[in-house]
Parts: structure tokens; sequence; C-alpha cells
């Protein structure tokens, strides 16, 4: 079959939105749902402008950028609303790159007010043990949840990041896991022994053959490798099984952060193992709530 027609921007906000959709995707690098998003308020704000050559863009000022923030996030929920003014500011940042802005407006940008939550409670060492208990090593469905939930519990690694293992990616000879994260960020983690096992008794026992490249893939027909989504159930599944109160796929990774705090490691360690970018993004995991419980449980061993 030839390939489908890539529809023509007829309007000039359409030509626009190809442009910054470029300028998302290969200058920024930045991952297709993020560019979704970002563009998602570019259109909202564009349809504000009148529609002519030029939106008239260059006599947008922050005034105007103020208003349409406030507009917008009138309607939306606190976590809705957070979306907004970060898409709307990588907008901003493009026009004034483009020379379609004189001043650059994206600092004029507000952010809603809003009280940043706390990080999930988790898991005890006796509810990860039920956990990886309540997979059946003898199925192939268990083998599978079974995998999943170590590399999760184990590694810290986001539910988007489990889904996107490929077979190429386990380095069985050096012990190394390579992980794709956010956008085009890879990152290289040690194999423990316990994951490693895991991962091969799935792959050796129970993973359909199929033409996935996804060390994860669905048991039944049609063989495509699990999405975010997928992983996430797993979890939630076994939380039911074991009789642990709902816990989604994030909250493994925090787990995997709170033991490596009991365990003596350094928040720069963590950040290492977590992949984040700043320390200051792990820091919270040093605040005095979390801190005092650590302690107390410090004798606490890892099943």
């Amino acid at each position: 079959m030839p390939a489908p027609e890539q529809p023509v921007a007829a309007t000039p906000a359409e030509q626009l939105i190809v442009r910054v959709r470029v300028y998302l995707a290969e200058e920024r690098g930045l991952a297709p749902s993020t560019v979704q998003s970002d563009l998602h308020v570019a259109r909202l704000f564009l349809a504000t402008r009148p529609q002519v050559a030029g939106l008239g863009l260059d006599k947008l000022t922050a005034a105007d950028v103020v208003g349409f923030v406030l507009a917008e996030c009138r309607s939306r929920s606190a976590a809705s609303a957070g979306y907004v003014p970060t898409g709307l500011r990588a907008f901003l940042r493009f026009c004034f790159l483009d020379g379609l802005t004189p001043t650059p407006l994206a600092g004029a940008v507000p952010s809603p007010a809003r009280r940043r939550p706390g990080l999930p409670e988790a898991l005890e060492p006796a509810e990860v043990a039920a956990l990886l208990s309540s997979c059946d090593a003898e199925s192939t469905f268990g083998r599978r949840d079974l995998a999943v939930l170590t590399v999760l519990v184990r590694l810290g690694l986001r539910a988007g990041e489990v889904a996107a293992l490929r077979l190429g990616d386990v380095d069985w000879r050096a012990g190394e896991l390579l992980v794709r994260g956010k956008g085009p960020k890879l990152a290289r983690l040690p194999l423990p022994v316990d994951v490693g096992r895991a991962i091969a008794g799935w792959l050796a026992g129970g993973r359909p053959a199929c033409e996935a490249r996804e060390v994860f893939t669905r048991v039944r027909a049609p063989h495509r490798g699990l999405s975010s989504a997928g992983v996430s159930a797993i979890v939630l599944a076994a939380c039911k099984r074991a009789g642990v109160p709902e816990a989604h796929a994030h909250r493994l990774r925090h787990t995997a952060a709170t033991q490596m705090l009991r365990a003596g490691a350094g928040l720069v360690e963590i950040g290492q193992v977590l992949r984040h970018e700043s320390v200051l993004t792990t820091s919270i995991y040093a605040q005095p709530r979390k801190l005092h419980r650590t302690r107390a449980k410090a004798q606490v061993g890892w099943s």
C-alpha cells in the first residue's frame, strides 16, 4: 500500500505548529508525549491570536501572555493547570529564537500556585516480599510478572522504561542494563544477580517466540511489547493477590530509593541510579519525615 500523504499546513497557525514540532522533537530532543502536550498548549494560544500572516506575534505583550494563562487555568484542575505554563514557555522560547517576538516573553509566564505533593509512602520489606511471592514462578504469567516487579523494585525504573527495554539492552557478559530514559537519554545500570535471574527465567521459560524486540511482551496473542499501562497493571494485580494496599509502578521507584537510603547510600548515589539530572531532585528523599522513619527502621532487613 502507498504511504499516506501528509496533510499540508494551510493556515499560518498550522504552518507555525509544524516548525515548532521540529524544534521540540529534533533540537530539544523532547519525548513524543511532551511534544504533543506542548503543541496542544501552543494551538490553544494561537487560537487567541488574529489569524493573519505573522499572527500578530511581533506585537505580543507580557499582559497577553499572563491573560491567556489565567483564563486557561481557571477552568482546569490543579494538576492539569501545570501543563499550560510549561507548554507556553516552550512555545515562546521558540518564537524568540525564530525572531517572531522581539523580546523573550517566556519569563512572563506565571505559574499556578499549588503545593507540591509529598512522596508516596514506600512499601515495607514485608510488603515487597509479598508482592514477589504472589507471582507463580512455574507459570508463564508468573515468570513475566516476577521479572517486571523485580526490575521495578530493585532498579527503580519507571513503568515506561521497563516497557522500553529491548533484548539487546541486556548485556549479560558485562552485567549491565541499558535504560532508555526520558527523550533520547540513555544510561547503563549494573544488573543485580536477582534481577538477571528473574529476566532470564522469563526469557528462557515464558516469553513467546515472536518478532517483538521488547523484553516484556504480552503472553497472549498478539505478542507485542507491553505498554506503560501494562506494566502498571502488573503491579496493581500483584497488590491485589498479595493483599497489599493498591500501589502503582512509580511507588516501587520510591521504594527502591528509600531502600538505598536505609542501606546507607548517599543522595548522589541514589540520584545516579534513578538518573536524576540534579541532586536537588534527589534531595526530596532527605526530608525530615522520611529521614526519621528511615532511621527508625534501619535495622529492618530487605528480602
